[in-house]
């Protein structure tokens, strides 16, 4: 998976688990601000995001994202360690 297949699988996500407009979605959107996503959202994320990866994404990975482009690159990491 490239950086485009990460970013259009957690757009997806985000629209299909929060209901968001895809409209709402950009790279620098900020999860917890401009999405409104909680802390409750953020690990129901990483949940479907191990899911579809098959990969185990450790808490101290996502204590860090932030945005939108944060969780892209969280996922290409957790990708190139393979």
């Amino acid at each position: 998976m490239n950086k485009d297949d990460i970013y259009q699988e957690v757009t997806g996500l985000l629209v299909k688990l929060f209901e968001l407009s895809p409209e709402q979605i950009t790279p620098q959107a900020r999860l917890y601000e401009d999405l409104d996503l909680d802390s409750i959202d953020a690990v129901d994320m990483v949940v479907h995001l191990q899911k579809r990866t098959g990969k185990k994404i450790k808490p101290e990975d996502f204590k860090t994202v932030r945005t939108v482009q944060d969780v892209v690159d969280a996922v290409e990491r957790l990708h190139s360690e393979s």
